[in-house]
């Protein structure tokens, strides 16, 4: 198994290995990889069904049926997310996935199975690199905030699926969690920033003009080229991520083309300590 860092800030690209067939030690060293570059890339992986839901509960539990998006047939941890005519995509901005739950989920693991020849690439983010990137006076400002999270983007679906109705139920039935705006990442013990422009809704305390402000802010700061990582996809590219430590992008400039993935989330981190 050969490991090649992408950038100096995030990613590394793993080769030399098939996720069909994995023993213990790669696995331990896939897992080691991903606490230190915080998303991780294989190349040409014809990956089956079964070899992606056993690859990904070899790092922990996968999430249930997501709340908005459908499940490939006869997989319901498998997430289908496919875009073309008349599909348009909803995660082309900056996110961390659910975070309008209390425990958002640990990572994705994400399986290109058909895409454009040009367009659809995906960005990740380091929001450890973009908290120590802040001036020591940010750092000690936003210490101890905390910020409310909620469905965020998915009113659009909700909407489109049964109307104001269906936006009440939803966010009556999904919630919303409260989060530091700078947490620690339990395994590697880095800060990093903890808001994201999909679901992040407003800083507990502040009145929402300067809750607005201050979160802009951070948004920019974090969208800076010099934390993130660009992955042009091929079929059969297989993207994983820290969750908890990263944020994301998904690129939407190939519509009318098809753009096909398949996506495992998993909630908790097992090996976490």
């Amino acid at each position: 198994m050969k490991i090649e860092q992408v950038t100096p800030a995030i990613g590394a690209e793993i080769s030399d290995i098939d996720l069909n067939h994995l023993s213990s030690k790669e696995l331990d060293d896939i897992y080691g990889a991903l606490i230190e570059h915080k998303v991780i890339f294989f190349r040409d992986q014809d990956l089956t069904p079964e070899a992606h839901l056993a690859f990904a509960k070899s790092f922990g539990e996968p999430e249930p049926p997501h709340p908005i998006y459908p499940s490939i047939e006869g997989y319901e941890n498998i997430v289908l997310l496919k875009s073309g005519v008349g599909s348009k995509p909803d995660t082309n901005d900056w996110h961390k996935d659910m975070t309008f739950k209390a425990n958002p989920p640990f990572t994705s693991i994400l399986h290109a199975i058909q895409v454009p020849d040009v367009g659809g690439d995906t960005m990740w983010s380091n929001t450890n690199a973009a908290y120590a990137a802040l001036p020591l006076m940010w750092q000690n400002y936003l210490a101890d905030m905390e910020a409310i999270h909620d469905i965020g983007t998915f009113r659009n679906d909700l909407y489109f699926k049964g109307g104001i109705e269906a936006v009440n139920d939803g966010l009556k039935s999904t919630g919303s969690a409260v989060h530091k705006i700078v947490d620690t990442h339990p395994v590697s013990g880095l800060k990093y920033l903890n808001v994201n422009q999909s679901f992040t809704r407003h800083i507990i305390g502040e009145i929402q003009g300067e809750s607005d402000r201050i979160l802009q802010y951070l948004y920019q700061h974090m969208a800076k080229p010099e934390f993130q990582v660009r992955l042009r996809w091929r079929n059969n590219t297989v993207a994983m991520w820290d969750n908890r430590i990263t944020h994301h992008y998904a690129i939407c400039d190939y519509l009318p083309k098809v753009r096909h993935m398949q996506r495992v989330t998993v909630l908790h981190d097992k090996r976490e300590p």
